[in-house]
């Protein structure tokens, strides 16, 4: 077990920077890195010190191998502190339903299940080891899938693939889930967190108002009425045509260099 991170006030989740961007680990090896109350807790916090952090521009959340997360830990449940697995403004792990304007990666390793599953439907975009699966098995134990798996996983994969994953509570491997695009990118084992980091840092090179502005507007008006979505989009339109990076961006272009942004 690590020492107590500074940052996230526990030694069940790590937080470490990585240039332009951040890292988030969750350290319980020896409970498969179930979320009990201290990765509740440890990962709401990582989260707030990324969001509030100009210098990073995009995240990534993954499990000391083997495992990604096998969801609630069974102890805290037994003892009754299942309601110290959610946090008042993330929900379960600190995440599920958090607000963010920072993209956040899933880099998982081995088994993502039940509310495992349930982080990475949380997070933007995937990227996943071959060994990696993933399920919501809760009706195998007379429970439901209470943290975004039910409805989240169906917008993800076709929703007959979520119906069965739903009713059966069987999982679904790392091939099945990156065909049918729950998974972005697919890695061998052991290279799904640099992987991961590639694809953030491809996020942190461009500008920080553009990316959150497109990202707010893809969660928002994908599948909705169309004429909210012209509204949502013109709103973003007009917050970066009023940017000093705008005109950072277009004077780098002429100039063949690199932008230097200033996220504002």
């Amino acid at each position: 077990m690590s020492a107590v991170d500074s940052v996230t006030g526990t030694d069940c989740v790590r937080y470490r920077r990585d240039g332009s961007c951040a890292v988030v680990i969750i350290d319980r090896p020896e409970a498969r890195n179930a979320v009990n109350p201290d990765v509740a807790r440890g990962i709401e916090a990582a989260l707030d010190v990324a969001e509030q952090d100009d210098e990073v521009r995009a995240l990534v959340i993954t499990g000391t191998p083997p495992v990604f997360c096998a969801g609630a830990d069974l102890k805290a449940i037994s003892a009754g502190r299942v309601a110290e697995l959610d946090t008042e403004r993330g929900g379960f792990g600190g995440m599920t339903r958090r607000k963010r304007g920072k993209p956040l990666i899933a880099a998982v390793e081995g088994p993502a299940l039940a509310g495992g599953t349930e982080l990475v439907l949380a997070c933007d975009l995937v990227v996943a080891a071959s060994d990696a699966r993933f399920g919501i098995p809760e009706v195998k134990r007379g429970l439901v899938a209470g943290a975004g798996g039910l409805f989240r996983l169906g917008e993800r994969i076709p929703i007959n693939l979520a119906m069965e994953c739903a009713l059966t509570g069987d999982p679904i491997d790392a091939e099945t889930a990156h065909r049918h695009g729950l998974v972005n990118r697919l890695t061998a084992p052991g290279e799904a967190v640099a992987e991961a980091l590639r694809l953030a840092e491809a996020i942190a090179a461009n500008a920080p108002v553009a990316v959150r502005e497109s990202r707010a507007v893809v969660l928002e008006c994908t599948g909705g009425d169309e004429s909210a979505s012209w509204r949502q989009t013109d709103r973003a339109l007009a917050t970066v045509l009023a940017t000093e990076d705008l005109a950072e961006g277009i004077a780098a272009f002429v100039e063949k260099r690199p932008p230097e942004w200033k996220g504002r």
